[in-house]
Formats: structure tokens, sequence, C-alpha cells
């Protein structure tokens, strides 16, 4: 049996809740217990080691200390990790962005070996910025699909992905056809989804790639396998919502052409939703889908200011999610910081204890899998990292300053980079520590990467 037990501060948030600030957990002196990769306690440690057998494990050094925040694994709900090489493009909105960078670098992943590469370069540089798990579009090539699973399950990470379903106003190489994503995405369900760690996402780009006939499709896929998740784009940007009113003129707004077609239901997550009408944010709660604000890439785009407060008062799951490579940083503590600055400028305001549960329960929660992940409760797999609040010299003069854990979070969150993220754990084992010098491989195509600090 294997039994780990770590010792430090601890903070979650151990429930689902609309007031992250008066419902968390924290021990200033705390015990983690893992057993098997799952999670067997969390209390008090004074508590813990006045039992004398867990005395003799303190004495024996049984136990593994920790000086810094151990918190649970950050979820980013919206990823694009072919798109990880192409962050920081320059100069142009959404739809020019797509043509003139996305779709060039998606071409390179009918390649397997290619996207193997890219696909472990992008999961263990999530790991060094803190996130365990993610809800990741993949391209349109099943080899895609398939290189990022087989590279999440050596890690034994919790993962979701899917297929890009494309049928239309994309090059020909990236074009799929209503009845071959069906088949295609029928076949990686069937292989992935639920296999170990590994999840399946219906992934419909955004409707104006997909044809009807493609999205009467998803919507099948999506009714014969109804634990799957559905992932897509929704009201990022004015062009986009424009292009949708001329190609479905006989729907009232965008999110009816999901509807019409079955794919707005629990475990729909939609990236942006910055562009809404009231009718689709009630829409929206009723169906039990849930939104992925994702602010650097809103804010790199400019795509539009997110109304967080009108998304809040129809009680519709939220979740902070990067959207990598439009988004500037797979830090969810620095998206984080952006959602700050984006309430700033609409005069209402996010606290620092919100968006760090937008980045664990909540979104875990806004997606179904709260008893998985996203907390520190006994019975949830052992996803956890240590966070280093002394990470840099700015940092740490202004935690001599803080008087509060709010404080403290806040200006963590502010001033953060991959730095502040010391140790991340899969199952109870470590798979990332910063400072070390472990390198990671070489595709076979010529791309070479160095990677430190994983075990």
């Amino acid at each position: 049996m294997d039994i780990k037990i770590h010792r430090g501060s601890l903070l979650h948030f151990p429930r689902t809740t609309n007031n992250p600030a008066a419902n968390y957990q924290y021990f200033n002196d705390g015990v983690l217990v893992t057993k098997n990769g799952v999670i067997s306690h969390i209390g008090d440690a004074k508590d813990f080691f006045s039992i004398t057998v867990n005395q003799q494990l303190l004495n024996n050094g049984g136990v593994v200390l920790h000086k810094g925040l151990l918190i649970p694994g950050m979820i980013d709900s919206h990823a694009h990790f072919p798109q990880i090489e192409m962050m920081a493009s320059y100069g142009k909105q959404l739809l020019d962005w797509l043509n003139q960078y996305t779709f060039p670098t998606e071409k390179k992943f009918a390649n397997k070996d290619y996207a193997t590469a890219q696909a472990e370069f992008f999961i263990r540089q999530l790991f060094a910025h803190g996130t365990t798990t993610a809800s990741v579009f993949a391209t349109v090539h099943p080899e895609s699909v398939n290189a990022f699973f087989e590279v999440a399950q050596s890690h034994g990470a919790r993962m979701i992905c899917g297929k890009v379903l494309m049928d239309r106003f994309c090059p020909e190489e990236l074009r799929d056809t209503a009845l071959s994503g069906y088949f295609q995405s029928k076949e990686l369900i069937e292989r992935w989804h639920n296999n170990g760690r590994n999840m399946y996402a219906i992934t419909p780009r955004f409707a104006p790639t997909s044809s009807e006939h493609q999205l009467e499709m998803a919507g099948k896929l999506a009714k014969e396998h109804p634990d799957t998740f559905i992932q897509t784009h929704l009201s990022e940007n004015v062009g986009e919502v424009a292009w949708i009113k001329e190609l479905f003129p006989e729907h009232q707004d965008y999110l009816e052409v999901y509807e019409a077609n079955g794919l707005v239901r629990e475990r729909a997550l939609f990236g942006h939703a910055i562009h809404l009408s009231k009718r689709e944010y009630q829409s929206l709660a009723a169906n039990g889908a849930s939104i992925s604000f994702c602010p650097s890439s809103n804010l790199f785009l400019g795509s539009g200011l997110f109304d967080i407060d009108s998304v809040k008062a129809h009680n519709i799951g939220l979740s902070i999610a990067s959207d990598v490579g439009a988004g500037t940083s797979l830090s969810l503590f620095s998206n984080q910081a952006d959602a700050y600055k984006i309430c700033q400028l609409q005069s209402t305001t996010i606290d620092p204890f919100e968006s760090l549960y937008l980045c664990t329960q909540g979104a875990a929660s806004s997606m179904g899998i709260e008893h998985l992940v996203g907390n520190l409760n006994p019975g949830t797999e052992a996803d956890f990292i240590e966070l280093d609040f002394m990470a840099s010299p700015i940092m740490a003069q202004r935690m001599l300053r803080c008087t509060s854990l709010a404080e403290q979070l806040f200006a963590m969150t502010t001033l953060s980079d991959d730095r502040v993220v010391e140790r991340t754990y899969l199952n109870g084992n470590l798979v990332y520590k910063k400072g070390t010098n472990v390198c990671g491989h070489s595709s076979t195509n010529g791309l070479p990467y160095s990677l430190n600090g994983f075990m």
C-alpha cells in the first residue's frame, strides 16, 4: 500500500459555493495523507500527530515537509495544445488570426510523431504552471488526439481532449466531413473515454466551420454518449457573431445554433461567451452548460470584456481558462490577474478567493468532475501543487507586508509566473519540481526541446 503524508499549509474549497471567500478550508499547519493515489485525510497537524502511530511516522522521517502552500491542482477548462508553438503571434483579431496562424500550424499535426512531441511539451508545461487537468482541443486529425491521450496516460494525468470537427471555411488539409467526423470521433470515444483518467470531449471548433449536417451529427454523438464532454466556442468576437447571423439566419442567436443540434447540456463547455443576449444566459443556466472565461486571450485578440456579473446573476457554471495559444500564458494565476483587470474595467471586482476557486473547485463543479479533482477532500484523486510565495524578490518583498491570507493570495496572483509553482503531484506522485535538471525528449521530426524540472 502506497501511503504518503504531507505536512504544510493547506488551502482548498471543499464544496460548491457562490461565496468562496466565506467557504474555504485553511490549515496553517496541516496534514494531507494520500493512499494509493487518492486523498485519505486532510486536517490539522497537531491533531493528526497527537495519535501515537502518526507521531512515530513523524519521528521516523516518514513525512514530506512543505515550506509553501498546498492547494489542489488547477483545472484549465479551455486550451488548444497544437497552438502552444504559435503563442504571441502578432497583430490579428480572431478570424484573421485563425487563417494566418492557427490553420497553418494545425496542418502539421497529421504527423503522429510531431503531435506526440508537442503533446509531451504541452502537458509538461501544464505541470510546470500548476495545472493538472485540462480540457484540450486537438486538431481535425485523429492522430493528434491519440498522441495527446497516450502522453497524458503515460503521466497518469486526468485530461479531457477531442478531435476538432470542421467541414467548411478552412484549408482542405484540415477539413473532414459530417460523416467522417462522426465516425472518427465515435472511434476515439470508444477507445479513450474513461480509459484510465482520460475523458473525451465532442469538439466542433465553432459553429461557422461546421455545416448544419456536421452539427447535427455532433449532436447525435452527444446523445449516444451522454457522459462525454462537449467543447466549442461561443460569441467570442463581434465579427464572429455577425457571421453567425449570416450563416444561420433561421436561428435567433448564436447559442440557438448549438441548442437546435442538442449541444447545450451538462458537461458542455463554451469558451469565451462575451457577447451574449439575456436569452442566451438563461438558456445556458437552464441547460446546465458552463462558460470558460479566457481573460488573457480576450485581451490579446481584442475580443471584448467578459460580463462576469451577468454570468453570476444567472448562476451559470464558470471557470477561468488559458485559451493558449491566443492566451498568452498557461499560468492560471496570470489569467486570474487578467480576469481581475477585466473586471476593474467594468467597475466590478473578483476577489482572490473567487478567482482561485474558479480554477479549482469551481471549475471542477462546473464541469461535473468535483468528485474526482479540484479539491483536497478525502476520496478525490491526489492531484495537488505546492506554491512558493517567495518565488521572486519582488513577490518576497510584497509578502512581508501582507497581513492576511487574502492579501497574500492577491499579491501572489498579481505578481505570479511559473516560478511560483514549487512542486506538482499527480495521483500522489511528484511529477514536477522546480529547479531540477531533467531533460525531456526530442521528436523524430527534428523538433528538439529541453525541459527542466520534471520527474
